[in-house]
């Protein structure tokens, strides 16, 4: 069994690596469960949007931190030796405190977003983040978030991609291990991003329409997650069946038992 430290530096290595890191987002101990059995599964993170929904709880710190995670902990628990990291949104109002209550529960990195704040702010939270790692004895793999296109209003594009190349170089000078750029990003802005922040440092989401995998990782990405995109398929797959159920269907023969 390898201890959080170890996975902590496992998962910075895997950013590090020229495979781009492919996280399939999880929810709950069942959607976890689900994705470990794959081989192909290096890492797992969470989806705090996901996790809130679960609870019936609207996106953005409205869902307890405890409850939050109470759910990360036990995902934790049946990941093993897989390294798990956490949604942790803004910090819940302390990036530090809340760093370290995630590592109590056993995660060896995290998202956390910036909202736009101040640079200087936000470069603050990246350090207590970090601080509160070193703290533990843990080396937290941060996967520190720009909202620098999803919160841009009007803006034009090159004003977003140079205030995410700002923030991004100054959160990996602040201790982060990757920056998180989520929003629409096409080759050229791409590109634009991983030559301006660093190469395999730049982490995308994948969005319906966006590109691929395979050609973020020949730009250059470091890493790919789905966010709640995840739970959105699960959940449209569910209503699909529903449909066809109250139309006097049967359950599809393909269906596997995973729970």
């Amino acid at each position: 069994m390898t201890t959080q430290a170890q996975r902590a530096q496992n998962l910075s290595e895997l950013h590090a690596a020229s495979e781009i890191l492919r996280v399939v987002n999880v929810w709950d101990v069942v959607s976890a469960q689900a994705i470990i059995a794959l081989p192909e599964t290096k890492a797992l993170a969470t989806a705090g949007h996901s996790i809130a929904a679960t609870f019936g709880y609207a996106d953005g710190e409205n869902i307890p931190l405890e409850v939050m995670l109470d759910m990360v902990g036990r995902i934790v628990t049946v990941a093993g030796d897989l390294p798990v990291s956490a949604d942790l949104d803004a910090g819940y109002g302390d990036p530090g405190e809340t760093t370290r209550r995630a590592i109590g529960v056993g995660v060896v990195g995290a998202n956390v977003e910036d909202r736009l704040q101040p640079l200087a702010e936000s470069v603050a939270a990246v350090e207590a983040v970090i601080a509160a790692g070193e703290a533990e004895g843990v080396p937290f793999a941060l996967n520190a978030r720009t909202d620098a296109f999803v919160r841009a209003g009007a803006r034009p594009l090159d004003e977003s991609i140079a205030d995410a190349i700002e923030r991004g170089r100054a959160y990996l000078d602040a201790g982060a291990d990757i920056v998180f750029v989520p929003g629409p990003l096409d080759v050229d802005t791409t590109r634009r991003l991983v030559d301006g922040i660093g190469e395999r440092k730049v982490s995308v989401i994948g969005l319906p329409g966006a590109l691929t995998a395979a050609e973020y990782e020949g730009l250059g990405v470091a890493r790919i997650s789905y966010g709640p995109m995840t739970q959105r398929v699960a959940l449209t797959a569910l209503q699909d069946v529903a449909v066809g159920l109250y139309a006097d269907g049967v359950i599809p023969a393909a269906t596997r038992a995973l729970n």
